[in-house]
C-alpha cells in the first residue's frame, strides 16, 4: 500500500488513560475534548494551521479564561483523526495512506486547514495524495472507498466517494491482461516492457497467466452494501457486459448472507458464481433481509444470466426472512423463466409457514410451474402414435427429444414422488400440480405411475372414487413395458386401470409384431434402393440407416425361415394325403370277403356302408390322428417363431 511521509519531528505525544499530552517541555495552554478523548495542548500550532481553531480560540480567549476548553463534537473520523491533525500541526512525523487519507481530507476542510492558513497545509497535502497516488491504484482505490462509509456525507460533499467509484468501474471494466507494466494490481506478478515476468528485477522469460474478467469480484465484496451497489450502478452505465454484473451480485449475495452457503461443490462452484470461501461481519436479519431484497431488484429479468440454484436458495431464504411479497413473487417468476435448466434439490423447499399444512411449498412451485406455461417458448412435440412401443432409454439418448418442456414434465414428476409421502399433502393439491403438465409433455408416464403410486401407497384411506379420479392421470399408452408389469400387479390401483393396462399392453405387443411383418415385406425393397444408391444422406443419417438395415436383415432371416418350415409342412401334409389315399385303396381291393351285397358297398357287423364312404371314413379317422399331431408341431414351431421375433423386436427396439 502506498503512502506519503509528512513532518520531520519526533514524536512528542504521549497517551494517558482517555488524555494525550504533548512533551515539549512547555506547559499546554488550551485542551480540545474530541467524543471521550481530551488533548492538552498549544494554541499557537492549532491557529497558525486552522481556521475554525483561530476562531474558537479567540473566542475563548475573551471570555478570560487562563486555560481555554474547546469541544469538537462533530469532528471527520473522531479522535484517531484529530490525533493526526495535531501531529500535523507540530510538524510530528505521520503517513498519508489510502487508510487515513479520506478522514485527514474531510477533518482538514471541516477545520479549514487551507493555504491561507500555511503553504503545503493538510488539505493541500491530502488532496495531493489522493488524486495522484490513491485514485491509480485499485487497491488503494477499494480501500479509501471503504473508509468512506463512516464519513459518507463529508466524503460525498467532497466527491471522494464518486471519484473512488469512477476509478474502480474503469478499471474493472478495463481488459486486466492490458494493464501490463510494472505490475498487475490484483495480484499479478511483475513484468517487464516485453510481458515477461520478472524475479528480482530480472526476466525470467516465461508469460503471466491471463486474469478472468471476475478478477474483482473479491475485492468489491468488502465494501458496505450501499457502496457496493452505487459501483455497480456505474459499471453497468459504462457498459461492463451483464453477465459480469450478475457475477459480482451473486458473488456478494453469496459472501453476506449465510444460508446461501450450504452447498459446495456443484456445478456452480467455479467461475465467477462460486461461493466465497470466507466471509466478513454477519449481518443482522434485516440487513439480510434488506440486502436480497436490494440484489433481486438489481438483477435484471433475463434468462439464464443467473443459474436457477442460486434464484431457489434466494426464495428459500427470503421466505426465512419473511421477505416482501413482490420479492417472493419476483424469485418464483423468475425460476419459472428456467425452470428447464432446474434441479429436483432446487424445487424441494420445505414449509415455513406457521400453519404447517404440508412439509413442502407445494404451493410455490404450482406458481413457478404456471409461470413457466405461461411463456411464449413452449412448443408442442411428436409423440408419435399412441400404440407405438416407446423406449425410454432411446428418449433419453435422442437431444432432439429433451425440449424444455419435457425437461419440465420429468422434473415435475420427480417433484411429485418427493412430496407424494406427506400426509398431510392434500389430493386436490396432488393432483392440480401432475395435471398441469400438458399431455404432449410426457413421453412416457413411467415418472407419474410412480408418484401417484407412492402418493397412494401413503394415503391407504382414500375412496375408491379418489383413486379413480387420481389413476385418470395417467395414459396406460405411454407407460413403458416394465411400468406395464408393475401395474398389472399392483393392488393399490383401481380395477378398472390394471383393465386398461393390459389391454395396451397387449395392444403394443400385437402392434410390435405386425411391425415385423411389415418391415420384413420391405425390406428387399429398401435394400435394393440402398444398394443402387437411392437414399442420399448425411454420414450421420447413413450411419442410422445402415443400422436399420442390418437389424432389418435379421428379421429377414427369420422370416425366411419361418417360411421354409411352413413348406416343409405342406410337403408332409401332402405325402400323409397320398399315404391315407393308398391305404384306402388297398382295403377297397381286398375286403369282397366281408359279405353284403355287392355292388358298390360293403357290411360291416350288419352295417351298409357304401365304399366311398367307407374309404373316407377310413381316410378321416387316420388323416385326424396324422392331423391332430401335424398341428401340435405346427403350434409348437409357431410359438418357438414367435418367442424368436419378440426376442428381435425387443433388440431393434433397444438398439
Amino acid at each position: 500500500m502506498a503512502c506519503m511521509k509528512l513532518g520531520s519531528k519526533s514524536d512528542a505525544f504521549q497517551r494517558q488513560g482517555q488524555a494525550w499530552f504533548c512533551t515539549t517541555g512547555l506547559p499546554s495552554d488550551i485542551v480540545v475534548e474530541v467524543g471521550e478523548m481530551s488533548f492538552h495542548l498549544h494554541k499557537f500550532p492549532l491557529l497558525s494551521r486552522s481556521g475554525v481553531m483561530e476562531r474558537r480560540i479567540a473566542e475563548a480567549s475573551k471570555e478570560g479564561d487562563d486555560k481555554c476548553l474547546i469541544h469538537i463534537s462533530d469532528l471527520p473520523g473522531g479522535d484517531k483523526t484529530f490525533e493526526l491533525v495535531a501531529k500535523f500541526c507540530y510538524g510530528v512525523k505521520l503517513e498519508l495512506t489510502a487508510s487515513n487519507v479520506v478522514y485527514l481530507r474531510c477533518a482538514a476542510e471541516h477545520l479549514e486547514m487551507t493555504e491561507e492558513y500555511g503553504e503545503g497545509n493538510l488539505v493541500s497535502q491530502t488532496e495531493t495524495f489522493f488524486n495522484q497516488v490513491v485514485l491509480k491504484s485499485w487497491k488503494d482505490s477499494i480501500k479509501a472507498l471503504q473508509s468512506c462509509d463512516e464519513v459518507l456525507e463529508h466524503a460525498d460533499e467532497l466527491n471522494i466517494t464518486k471519484k473512488c467509484i469512477e476509478s474502480l468501474a474503469m478499471r474493472a471494466s478495463t481488459d486486466p491482461n492490458l494493464f501490463g507494466w510494472p505490475v498487475v494490481e490484483h495480484g499479478g506478478p511483475m513484468q517487464s516492457p516485453g510481458g515477461s515476468v520478472l524475479w528480482n528485477g530480472i526476466s525470467t522469460g516465461a508469460r503471466p497467466k491471463h486474469a478472468s474478467s471476475d478478477w474483482w469480484y473479491e475485492d468489491a465484496s468488502m465494501l458496505s452494501f450501499p457502496l457496493f451497489k452505487r459501483l455497480i450502478t456505474v459499471m453497468d452505465s459504462r457498459g461492463i457486459r451483464e453477465d459480469i454484473i450478475a457475477g459480482s451480485l451473486t458473488y456478494y449475495t453469496r459472501k453476506h448472507l449465510p444460508g446461501l452457503k450450504r452447498r459446495r461443490g456443484g456445478p456452480e462452484s467455479s467461475g465467477r458464481f462460486s461461493t466465497p470461501l470466507s466471509s466478513g461481519s454477519v449481518l443482522s436479519e434485516e440487513e439480510q433481509k434488506h440486502l436480497l431484497e436490494e440484489t433481486e431488484e438489481l438483477l435484471r429479468m433475463q434468462k439464464g444470466l443467473v443459474p436457477t440454484k442460486f434464484f431457489a436458495d434466494m426464495l428459500r431464504i427470503a421466505k426465512i426472512l419473511k421477505a416482501s411479497p413482490s420479492c417472493i413473487a419476483n424469485l418464483e417468476k423468475r425460476i419459472g423463466m428456467q425452470l428447464d435448466q432446474a434441479a429436483l434439490e432446487d424445487l424441494v423447499m420445505p414449509s415455513f409457514s406457521h400453519t404447517m399444512e404440508t412439509l413442502y411449498e407445494v404451493d410455490s412451485v404450482q406458481r413457478i410451474l404456471d409461470h413457466f406455461l405461461s411463456t411464449d417458448q413452449i412448443t408442442p412435440v411428436d409423440v408419435g402414435s399412441p400404440c407405438s412401443s416407446v423406449d425410454d432409454r432411446n428418449i433419453m439418448g435422442s437431444p432432439q427429444s429433451i425440449t424444455p418442456m419435457t425437461a419440465v414434465s420429468k422434473l415435475i414428476d420427480g417433484y411429485l414422488a418427493e412430496v407424494a409421502p406427506d400426509v398431510n399433502l392434500k389430493l386436490p393439491k396432488f393432483q392440480a400440480l401432475a395435471a398441469s403438465v400438458p399431455e404432449y409433455a410426457r413421453l412416457l408416464d413411467d415418472g407419474l405411475y410412480r408418484a401417484i403410486d407412492i402418493y397412494l401407497k401413503h394415503h391407504p384411506w382414500l375412496a375408491e372414487t379418489e383413486r379413480e379420479n387420481l389413476c385418470r392421470l395417467l395414459d396406460c399408452q405411454k407407460l413403458s413395458l416394465e411400468a406395464c408389469t408393475h401395474a398389472a400387479q399392483n393392488e393399490r390401483l383401481p380395477l378398472r386401470i390394471i383393465v386398461q393396462v393390459l389391454f395396451f399392453e397387449q395392444l403394443q405387443l400385437r402392434t410390435s409384431v405386425a411391425g415385423c411383418f411389415l418391415v420384413s415385406d420391405n425390406l428387399d425393397g429398401g435394400s435394393r434402393q440402398l444398394r443402387s444408391g437411392g437414399f442420399a444422406g448425411g454420414s450421420t443419417e447413413g450411419g442410422g440407416w445402415a443400422t436399420a438395415v442390418r437389424e432389418n436383415q435379421v428379421l429377414k432371416v427369420g422370416m425366411d425361415s419361418m417360411r421354409m418350415r411352413v413348406c416343409e409342412l405342406e410337403k408332409e401334409c401332402s405325402n400323409m394325403r397320398q399315404e391315407i389315399e393308398k391305404l384306402g385303396k388297398t382295403t377297397k381291393g381286398g375286403g369282397g370277403g366281408g359279405g353284403g351285397s355287392g355292388s358298390g358297398g360293403k357290411t360291416w357287423f350288419g352295417i351298409k356302408l357304401k365304399s366311398h364312404q367307407m374309404c373316407s371314413a377310413q381316410e378321416g379317422s387316420v388323416s385326424k390322428s396324422n392331423n391332430e399331431n401335424v398341428k401340435m408341431e405346427k403350434l409348437k414351431d409357431v410359438k418357438e417363431r414367435r418367442g424368436k421375433h419378440k426376442k428381435a423386436s425387443s433388440i431393434s427396439s433397444e438398439r
